[in-house]
């Protein structure tokens, strides 16, 4: 499998998947996980894997906070171990399951998938929920046959729009003849695009000249947080092209919040929610901006799935990068930066009380 950020926060699903009392059965980085809550609120996740006969707990029932395994009926509390095996008193002191950090934010449940220990919540990328009250968001997912890495440098590489989504989102050669602005973040990289004397874009096309702004943050372990908005011609050379506010918008202020989380070799799971800012849509434009995505994520799921089949039958051949893939590869580096120092950090001896 290709090499993941462990000490990261990872999107196992939405918050409403979650039923009261009904365990949630995920996988993330090839690891089977269960996820509850428990009677007092409290989420819980689990490796997803009985000690005794390696039954899947998913399968269990939820009493108070604990999780009951419903094969032969281990009891687990919270933090994994093993409270109670039925006709047996004795507990061994090994009798336990994996405990992964949860937290459940901006309507999405996220996993730590490292150190327990450097778990912290302050790390979850910023995304912007289907709660919050700013925003009229419509959302939805997308299983890949692919690796994550894939996905996430397709959303890194903003030029396949031109292309790929020509019909679907009405993107202009722009996207493929111009650069966008890059700035390096500690845990992940900012785009930013002008797009000057336009009238914008499908849904959100206007009927007189505008110049158009659009910057996303790309964050570890692959979430995208994008925000767009029109703003009067002449705005941008106003600026000398630097970044607007987004309260100056004058119409078309979108979100979207996506998260790319790799479930094992070769499969994945993608995250998506996408609506108008209070004020510059309803739900007519929700619905209408959810249609197109639908469209367009399919799109790239088909050439992300037929490239995936073309790595397969091509071990040993390498890719030729071109000027849009500095972004690419500033998060490929960034991950490979990381990914080593939780290796070596993992390598080095447990000290000696």
């Amino acid at each position: 499998m290709t090499a993941y950020v462990r000490n990261a926060w990872y999107v196992a699903a939405w918050s409403h998947e979650l039923e009261a009392g009904k365990p949630f059965p995920a996988s993330i980085l090839d690891e089977p996980i269960v996820i509850y809550r428990g009677e007092s609120g409290r989420m819980v996740a689990l490796e997803d894997r009985c000690v005794h006969r390696l039954a899947p707990l998913s399968l269990g029932r939820c009493e108070g906070d604990r999780l009951r395994c419903m094969y032969h009926g281990l009891l687990y509390d919270p933090d994994g171990a093993v409270a109670a095996i039925p006709g047996q008193d004795l507990i061994p002191k090994n009798a336990r399951v994996k405990a992964y950090p949860v937290a459940d934010r901006h309507d999405w449940v996220w996993v730590w998938m490292g150190d327990p220990a450097q778990a912290d919540l302050a790390l979850i990328p910023p995304a912007v929920g289907l709660s919050d009250p700013d925003y009229i968001l419509g959302h939805g997912h997308l299983d890949y046959a692919a690796e994550a890495q894939l996905i996430n440098d397709n959303l890194l590489d903003f030029s396949h729009l031109t292309y790929v989504h020509a019909n679907s989102f009405g993107a202009g050669p722009e996207f493929a003849e111009n650069l966008p602005r890059l700035e390096p973040l500690e845990r992940g990289v900012r785009f930013s695009r002008w797009m000057v004397d336009t009238h914008g874009q499908s849904s959100r096309k206007s009927s007189v000249p505008i110049d158009s702004y659009m910057t996303y943050d790309f964050l570890i372990p692959g979430v995208l947080l994008m925000w767009s908005g029109n703003y009067p011609q002449g705005t941008a050379k106003k600026l000398d092209f630097a970044a607007p506010a987004l309260d100056d918008a004058q119409a078309g202020v979108t979100f979207t919040s996506q998260a790319v989380t790799p479930l094992g070799p070769k499969q994945s799971r993608y995250f998506f929610s996408w609506g108008p800012r209070v004020g510059h849509g309803d739900e007519k434009l929700r619905d209408q901006l959810m249609t197109m995505a639908g469209v367009a994520f399919g799109e790239d799921k088909t050439m992300i799935e037929a490239q995936q089949k073309v790595i397969d039958r091509s071990p040993g051949a390498r890719i030729m990068p071109t000027a849009h893939d500095k972004g690419v590869t500033i998060f490929t580096r960034l991950v490979e930066r990381l990914a080593k120092a939780e290796s070596s950090a993992a390598s080095l001896p447990e000290k000696v009380a």
